[in-house]
């Protein structure tokens, strides 16, 4: 389910998470694979996955 205030996030977790994100596109573009994306961002590897995913479909990475 979506949640219109943007997932439950306040302002200064959205901007983290996005920030994140970015990080995450940086090292998909230098071949990072996602399980150590997701090690170096402490994220779960279901969203680095699915960030990586969206990277190579060229769609944004948030």
């Amino acid at each position: 389910m979506r949640y219109s205030d943007g997932g439950g996030l306040t302002v200064a977790g959205r901007v983290r998470r996005e920030s994140v994100r970015m990080q995450a596109a940086e090292l998909f573009e230098q071949e990072v694979k996602p399980p150590e994306v997701a090690r170096h961002l402490r994220v779960s590897l279901k969203s680095a996955y699915q960030w990586h995913r969206r990277c190579h479909v060229g769609w944004p990475v948030g």
